[in-house]
């Protein structure tokens, strides 16, 4: 196999990923994905995999189905690679929101079942915090985090509040936050020269104070499930450094649920720490279109089909 552990780090993608099908092929020809799949089943009491190989898409991009097919997926494909490489322990992982979740699994910090019925909470809270403070996402194109910071400061009131969701890579940021104050923060962006201000369809305002009304049962959720040192460092969402020790994690992951996801640096702290090559477990590429913005000479690998697993080869 071509990747040096030493310069490799995996990283675990979060909302936005998924699709039908997710994971089937890799179910069909690697036992350890088709017992990660079973074991979710199991786990959560009903054949989730159904859902994800099958669909219907509506279902699956609802945020509380979204959020468990992901780790799955994520889980299913980092197994089936330490089964096929398990003396293979790469640098660091990563993950981008809710795949810091992935992460602290593949890390040894938080067991799969356990990580499972985390992630099933998060998107069950997620989705009533939608429910009682609906809010807004937008992608803002081309505009630097400094003016987009600005931006949304002039665009907030003390009740109604918008910020960076996400860092993503240069040029490409989520806002998040009240739909009034979204509004005006577009508008705002516009004016400072961005290329584009989207509007994302959902009615959840993530990584903004608008997540406050789930924050106190999020972190019970948390400090109640069984976490342990990691065996491979962390990259923070919210600081972009290293994490090495379960109190950091947990902290981290509760942060996270009102915090920036800092990837643009966590992407830049690994590269300065002499990271070379990406490994995307699970569904997509997305992280990996990032990671070429934010560091052009990274070599990208994905890892969520057969195909993949091939390249690993070649």
């Amino acid at each position: 196999m071509k990747l040096n552990p030493q310069t490799t780090a995996f990283i675990f993608p979060g909302q936005g990923s998924q699709a039908v099908g997710m994971g089937s092929e890799l179910a069909a020809q690697f036992s350890d994905a088709k017992e990660t799949f079973e074991e979710a089943d199991s786990t959560l009491g009903f054949p989730f995999s159904k859902l994800m190989w099958a669909g219907p898409d509506t279902e699956l991009n609802e945020t509380v189905n979204t959020q468990p097919a992901l780790y799955i997926h994520s889980i299913a494909a980092w197994r089936t690679f330490t089964g096929l490489y398990p003396d293979f322990k790469p640098v660091a992982v990563a993950g981008h929101s809710l795949g810091e979740l992935s992460a602290l699994t593949a890390a040894g910090a938080l067991s799969f079942s356990d990580g499972l019925k985390l992630v099933r909470t998060r998107g069950e809270l997620m989705k009533r915090a939608g429910e009682l403070n609906p809010g807004g996402m937008a992608a803002i194109l081309g505009v630097d985090i400094p003016t987009l910071d600005q931006v949304c400061v002039e665009a907030s009131t003390a009740d109604e509040i918008v910020q960076v969701a996400n860092d993503n890579c240069p040029g490409q940021v989520v806002i998040s936050g009240y739909k009034t104050a979204l509004e005006r923060a577009m508008a705002g962006a516009k004016a400072a020269g961005a290329k584009r201000a989207l509007p994302l369809p959902v009615s959840i305002a993530a990584h903004s104070p608008l997540m406050d009304s789930i924050q106190s049962d999020w972190n019970a959720a948390v400090d109640a499930c069984a976490m342990i040192d990691p065996s491979i460092p962390v990259i923070s969402n919210v600081y972009a450094k290293a994490m090495t020790v379960a109190d950091e994690l947990r902290a981290d992951i509760k942060a996270q649920m009102q915090s920036r996801v800092r990837w643009t640096e966590s992407v830049q702290m690994m590269l300065g720490s002499g990271i070379q090559t990406y490994v995307e477990g699970g569904s997509g590429e997305v992280l990996l279109g990032l990671i070429k913005r934010i560091d052009p000479s990274a070599i990208r690998m994905a890892l969520g089909s057969p195909k993949d697993f091939a390249a690993l080869n070649e």
